[in-house]
């Protein structure tokens, strides 16, 4: 995944900092912060995708935690010393390379992307003994944008693979004797490139070894080409993760702070909260991913916090972790059945705290992202999709800007499903799904409405505008060869497009592009109608 050169740069800098601190001045309280400061940058890697830069850092990681221990004094031994220089030297040589390669790439950003053009994963070569059983992968990549090529294992790939080249290994037509080396040279010689490996066995030691060898990913055989391409298309997707917001209900100032500090290395918000009485106000007024609760605070417990929180069911669901000096086991239980996540002592690692904070938020947002989202394709779901637009709209009202609305849906798709099967017709949605996914900017609306149905919102895009978008979409997607059996089909999709000021509210823009759509339907269909015509 892309993300900000300057981002980065300033990121490694600060690396680069705490450890020029630690060695400027060798104690434990030092190598603490060098520790914090190379797993919050592990944890920006993972956050960002970029997996290249990820492998690097968290070997750094886990070579500085070994050391995380009171009985290893300060400063490291010699050897110790020049295996971390060479580590941190390494993964800067990598960041200036990632840096590089990002900021061509955002210079040639548009904010109305043009179909194929800047993908992070564009250049993809398969890699296997036989092409013909990739052949259907291989068209569907093509499909989507991306230039695919098959080689053979004694072929030579070409000295450059493109910025960020995706490299698939068909692992199966390969003795797992050569399995190590293989992956550990193509990951020696593309730092940047994504290398997933196709064709694993659902097996403990076959896993152990592509992963161990390098991989970043394994797809298991027997995985549909569809699959495939839909884990690649996810490389892909260029959206940034709104920051992880935490709130501290802890009485003491000072130990508030800190744990402000803490979270601020790992980029995430924080809100302190000094007297628990507040906790409600706070809540309604930051909406927090997690709650940190000290255990023990003047004229309230943290457990008490806890039970007066859970009677609202707006917050029922929000992760709270104990921070308490408090060992008794029996007296943790209890806090836990009323109502925690989870429970760490005093003082705290401060490694650990991040680890703990960003997966019980990861999980929380993942179990919100099933509630507004479609499980078929990802995208909104019908009444979050509503839900968006009206907001949206509202800000683009206030701009005296122009708001297009379409309504899109696939041609005869009752018959793709009656003569090819529910699977295959689940299939040719998921394409256009990634298609409009793919083409369309971050700040556009994008919602399977229901069926074979999406309602899209493009902001700041009149009418002329969307037609020109949607109408190249619809035609590529009429190109695409759904896969069947031994042969393929092609599909067709309609759309009618409603423009804001024209319709002044989001019901009445939905029903003005609905019947814009029939217009579609009732001249043909596979083009696009706007209601001005």
């Amino acid at each position: 995944m892309l993300c900000s050169p300057d981002l980065i740069l300033q990121k490694n800098q600060a690396l680069l900092n705490s450890w020029q601190s630690y060695r400027t001045s060798p104690s434990f309280d030092s190598f603490v912060e060098l520790a914090v400061s190379i797993n919050s940058f592990t944890e920006f890697l993972i956050d960002k995708g970029i997996t290249a830069l990820h492998h690097a850092s968290h070997e750094l990681e886990q070579v500085t935690l070994a050391f995380f221990s009171s009985d290893v004094t300060h400063p490291l031994p010699q050897d110790a010393l020049d295996d971390l220089d060479g580590r941190l030297a390494a993964l800067g040589r990598l960041v200036n390379l990632h840096a590089s390669v990002a900021s061509d790439l955002t210079e040639r950003r548009h904010d109305l992307p043009q179909p194929g053009h800047d993908l992070l994963v564009n250049n993809v070569w398969l890699i296997g003994h036989n092409e013909a059983i990739w052949a259907d992968l291989l068209a569907q990549l093509g499909y989507f944008g991306m230039q695919a090529e098959f080689v053979t294992w004694s072929q030579s790939l070409p000295e450059s693979t493109g910025a960020f080249p995706l490299l698939l290994l068909d692992l199966s037509s390969l003795p797992e004797t050569e399995w190590n080396e293989r992956i550990q040279m193509l990951r020696q010689r593309f730092a940047m490139g994504q290398l997933i490996c196709l064709g694993v066995r659902s097996d403990f030691e076959q896993l152990q070894q592509a992963l161990r060898g390098g991989c970043d990913h394994c797809l298991l055989e027997g995985t549909p080409s569809h699959a495939i391409v839909e884990h690649i298309m996810e490389l892909n997707e260029l959206h940034d993760q709104e920051a992880y917001r935490v709130l501290i209900v802890e009485d003491s100032k000072t130990a508030s702070h800190l744990i402000r500090r803490t979270l601020e290395e790992n980029q995430i918000i924080s809100e302190i909260v000094n007297d628990p009485r507040q906790v409600l106000n706070a809540l309604r007024q930051f909406n927090p991913d997690l709650i940190l609760m000290d255990m023990y605070m003047p004229n309230c417990t943290g457990v008490e916090a806890t039970r007066i929180i859970r009677q609202h069911n707006e917050f029922l669901s929000t992760p709270i972790v104990y921070l308490s000096g408090e060992t008794n086991v029996a007296l943790q239980v209890d806090a836990m059945r009323l109502g925690g996540e989870h429970f760490l002592t005093k003082p705290f690692n401060p490694v650990f705290l991040n680890a703990i904070v960003k997966s019980k938020i990861e999980r929380y947002r993942s179990l919100r992202r099933t509630m507004y989202h479609d499980s078929l394709t990802g995208l909104l779901n019908h009444s979050s999709g509503k839900n968006t637009l009206d907001m949206v709209l509202a800000g683009v009202a206030q701009e005296g800007g122009f708001m297009s609305v379409v309504m899109m849906d696939i041609d005869h798709f009752k018959q793709v499903n009656d003569t090819y099967g529910h699977p295959v017709g689940d299939q040719v949605i998921r394409s256009l799904s990634w298609l409009l996914k793919q083409r369309l900017r971050k700040h556009d609306i994008i919602c399977r409405y229901g069926g074979e149905e999406f309602l899209i919102g493009l902001p700041h895009t009149d009418t002329e505008q969307a037609f020109a978008i949607m109408d190249r979409i619809r035609q590529d997607f009429s190109h695409i060869r759904h896969p069947y059996r031994d042969g393929h089909f092609f599909a067709t999709a309609s759309g009618g497009i409603a423009t804001y000021p024209l319709h002044e509210t989001g019901d009445t823009l939905i029903k003005a592009a609905d019947e814009a759509l029939y217009q579609a339907k009732h001249g043909g269909r596979n083009c696009i109608h706007n209601d001005e015509d």
